[in-house]
């Protein structure tokens, strides 16, 4: 099944006192990079479990994992407010808009609600919550959010399987047509490697045996793009196995895409006629158009 690497879900609960509401974001990843926002008056190895959970369900992505939490039923005269905090970050908000303006540039003013969702101005609890039972909550609330967010990783890959499918469906039609036309253009080819050799052959007088039958091969291998058009089609069935493999198969497919378009670079410089010159510049059109999808597979 192929997966996208872009997703979100979010999942909200209450228990002991508490109501919270875990949201997670995925975008496109060279590997696994999990970043976390939990509030720091949470212990109980919190950011330890909540990354197991994570990582036994994804395998690739950026990712943004956050946590607000309020005791359930809260006023805002029950939060509680650090008054350093919140002059710290209204000296930083001050500064940032005094660069701003030195560069012409016009801000839009936070609010009051943004100032106190910043880490640390504000929190719900205090050193008094016990927070073992929380995190216990927490942490199980984790499983419906990755099955959220895991089924709309499949959908949007469902989607871009599709559209790879496609492209790759071009690809192959493409190389059936190089070949075709490489068939086509076999006797003049022909008459042409004749006529190479024959020049080769009549400014040999003297030279290097080696030398003269290095020439000789260097002209047959410019002259033959069969070994590209059979690599092509070896790399169309490749990626139609990959399309339709279990787990991720990302890494595989950019892999391959660098291989594709090796080959069509290979057969444009060896083409030695308009048409399959043609072919080869859509099939590397149609290569990149489908490298840009395959960096959102997982």
């Amino acid at each position: 099944m192929t997966n996208s690497m872009t997703a979100f879900a979010a999942q909200s609960g209450e228990a002991h006192g508490f109501a919270w509401t875990w949201d997670l974001r995925g975008v496109n990843g060279k590997g696994l990079d999990l970043r976390l926002r939990l509030p720091d008056w949470i212990g109980g190895g919190l950011e330890q479990a909540a990354r197991a959970v994570v990582q036994t369900r994804v395998a690739r992505g950026n990712l943004t994992l956050g946590l607000k939490i309020a005791r359930a039923g809260t006023s805002a005269a029950g939060v509680q407010l650090d008054e350093n905090a919140l002059e710290a970050v209204l000296i930083q908000i001050a500064h940032v808009e005094k660069a701003a303006k030195e560069q012409g540039l016009e801000l839009t003013r936070p609010s009051a609600l943004d100032i106190l969702s910043r880490p640390g101005v504000a929190g719900a609890a205090g050193p008094e919550a016990d927070t073992v039972a929380l995190v216990a909550a927490l942490t199980a609330d984790l499983a419906p959010l990755l099955d959220a967010f895991v089924a709309m990783r499949a959908g949007e890959g469902a989607a871009l399987r599709a559209a790879l499918s496609d492209q790759l469906a071009t690809i192959s039609e493409l190389t059936e047509l190089a070949a075709a036309e490489a068939e086509a253009r076999r006797d003049q080819m022909a008459d042409a490697m004749r006529a190479n050799l024959v020049r080769v052959l009549d400014n040999s007088e003297g030279a290097d045996p080696d030398r003269v039958a290095q020439e000789l091969a260097l002209i047959a291998v410019k002259s033959d793009v069969r070994e590209e058009i059979d690599r092509l089609h070896a790399h169309v069935e490749a990626a139609s196995q990959l399309l339709n493999a279990e787990g991720p198969v990302g890494r595989k497919l950019d892999f391959l895409m660098q291989e594709f378009n090796r080959e069509a670079n290979t057969l444009c410089s060896k083409a030695q006629s308009n048409a399959l010159t043609r072919i080869g510049l859509d099939l590397k059109h149609v290569i990149d158009q489908m490298r840009e999808q395959v960096q959102n597979v997982e």
